[in-house]
């Protein structure tokens, strides 16, 4: 049986191509130091050796896409939320723009899933609900107080807890703002961010902006 050259060069050519591709989707090999250590395999400073690190997803590092972000503006931007690494990510369409560390929702008082749009900014916002009480004295008697359903001593005070930055996510209370980070749900659903990172967020986003909490 013999087999045209054309067929076959042709057959060679679609062969290559799918090797090439194949190899370019391959991750590379990893290595490991001399006493078993692994190496990670990508460039320093790229997002997969962020993410390939292994403090990653704990860590409290961000990571900033330098080339992307002066680029990135209300128009074109939105977050995603992922609540089991504990991670923000400010997006560019596809592309990730900033990946920071969060803090969401205790189990008793969950962040909730879902597509959200921002349905409003503001720069100094105080909590209504959240916060501390005061005694007469200015002393502080309950520290991690609910304003609804802690009692106020006589002469006392309620004093908001701040949530600069502020980004309105429902109509009940839940946004994203600049809040102590810990490496673990810990807040009272909203989504807090590191102090440094959330103006950067604020100032690339829009009421209307997507926010995607999975």
């Amino acid at each position: 049986l013999m087999i045209p050259l054309r067929i076959i060069a042709r057959f060679t050519a679609v062969a290559a191509t799918l090797l090439l591709a194949s190899c370019a989707n391959q991750k590379p090999a990893v290595t490991y130091t001399k006493d078993g250590k692994p190496v990670n395999p990508y460039p320093a400073g790229t997002y997969d050796y962020f993410k390939t690190e292994p403090t990653y997803p704990k860590t409290y590092s961000v990571w900033k896409n330098d080339e992307l972000l002066p680029r990135t503006d209300a128009e074109n931007s939105s977050i995603v939320i992922s609540l089991a690494k504990q991670r923000g990510f400010l997006m560019n369409g596809e592309e990730v723009v900033l990946d920071y560390p969060i803090c969401s929702g205790i189990p008793s008082r969950p962040t909730p899933p879902g597509t959200f749009y921002i349905l409003e900014k503001v720069v100094d916002k105080k909590s209504n609900k959240y916060g501390k009480i005061y005694d007469a004295a200015g002393e502080i008697v309950n520290g991690d107080a609910d304003s609804t359903l802690d009692p106020i001593p006589e002469g006392g005070k309620f004093e908001g807890a701040s949530m600069r930055y502020w980004m309105r996510l429902t109509n009940d209370g839940v946004g994203h703002h600049i809040g102590p980070v810990r490496r673990r749900p810990a807040s009272h659903a909203c989504i807090r961010g590191p102090s440094a990172t959330m103006p950067i967020v604020y100032s690339k986003v829009k009421p209307g902006t997507r926010v995607i909490v999975e």
